[in-house]
């Protein structure tokens, strides 16, 4: 018997049930995405608020500002002051950044090739891993005790 849940989502399915987690996060909620879009953000904002204001630490781990183009860059520095203004930590990686994942109170794992943050048109798929240590093992594998 496994200790373990691994449930694959795509772009149609992701959102309704990654903002359920954000819901029901009692301690920590980490998302690593390269983009940042307004549009995205703005449906996101109504769970990342109430879980701050619950006592949920946030962390977003995304790509600078400055390296981006096409008017991405205006969006990302915006919705980044937006969550720092929250208390929302924001750490910023240069360098190709471009892993996409989430890690809810170090017990439930997102991870494949959907941008949180950013998602509007493409197609993508998401995995959603709860218990069997997943969540830890990527926490520790990327190092996220440096930051965090």
């Amino acid at each position: 018997m496994n200790n373990y849940n691994s449930t694959l989502y795509d772009e149609k399915t992701f959102y309704k049930a990654f903002l359920r987690d954000l819901d029901q996060a009692a301690e920590e909620i980490i998302i690593e995405s390269p983009f940042i879009t307004s549009s995205r953000m703005k449906m996101l904002w109504p769970s990342l608020k109430h879980a701050y204001s619950k006592g949920v630490k946030i962390y977003i781990i995304t790509r600078d500002p400055q390296d981006h183009s096409d008017g991405y860059e205006v969006q990302s520095e915006s919705e980044i002051e937006a969550c720092e203004a929250l208390g929302i930590q924001v750490l910023l990686c240069t360098g190709n950044h471009h892993r996409k994942l989430a890690i809810i109170d170090r017990s439930i794992l997102w991870e494949g090739s959907l941008n949180i943050l950013s998602q509007i048109h493409s197609r993508e798929i998401m995995r959603r891993m709860e218990g069997g240590g997943f969540a830890v093992d990527m926490f520790n594998y990327l190092n996220f005790g440096r930051y965090i």
